[in-house]
């Protein structure tokens, strides 16, 4: 039998449109049978091993971009029904602290409820989630053991995770979050996944034909 497609989803709790991107990703898979892996990416290391920044830094004293990044954002949100978004006042965050809590939180079998705590505590209800007293509080409010996931975060094999996940990004031609592979096809950004919808159906429709 053919190996399954693998389809990966490249995230940063620090990334606004990584986390709108995300709330469209049941849809795909409904609608193409397909599961996505998520995976943790360092965007800070990202950035500093690719020389890119962050839109805020880019789009920066730019006359009407900035503002046409904003319409585009309101038009995802009509297009996809979401209601539960709002800025974070204390953008940017370092996530680091966030993203080692989240291999953490996996290999600890904790993933789902961690994955969904810090999107609500960073964009539904947004939080200085840098902060560690608000980190700590915010998680034991959605009932996580978050101490026992931030010992684990303390671990070499959990900063070994984050920091591989993050080079093999890279070196597979990542910039920045959130990013999509389709199998070894990559797509960046939440406006690419109509791209990312038709790739999949692509890609199994081409298995099936070899499997015929």
């Amino acid at each position: 039998m053919a190996a399954p497609l693998k389809v990966e989803f490249h995230f940063d709790f620090g990334s606004p449109n990584a986390y709108l991107a995300e709330l469209a990703l049941p849809g795909i898979e409904k609608r193409t049978g397909v599961k996505f892996d998520y995976v943790p990416v360092l965007l800070g290391g990202v950035y500093k091993a690719t020389g890119n920044m962050s839109p805020g830094e880019s789009l920066r004293g730019i006359k009407n971009k900035p503002e046409y990044n904003a319409l585009e954002t309101e038009r995802f949100l009509r297009r996809h029904n979401i209601t539960t978004f709002k800025s974070n006042p204390f953008f940017p965050v370092n996530t680091l602290m966030l993203m080692r809590g989240v291999v953490a939180a996996d290999f600890e079998g904790l993933f789902e409820p961690y994955f969904r705590a810090a999107y609500h505590h960073m964009w539904s209800e947004p939080k200085k989630m840098d902060d560690p007293q608000v980190f700590r509080e915010a998680f034991l409010s959605s009932g996580l053991d978050i101490d026992r996931i931030i010992a684990r975060a303390q671990q070499d094999e959990v900063k070994k995770k984050l920091i591989d996940n993050t080079s093999n990004a890279v070196a597979r031609g990542s910039f920045g979050s959130p990013t999509f592979f389709v199998g070894d096809e990559i797509f960046f950004g939440k406006d690419r996944l109509r791209e990312v919808e038709d790739e999949i159906v692509a890609q199994l429709a081409a298995g099936q034909r070899k499997t015929a």
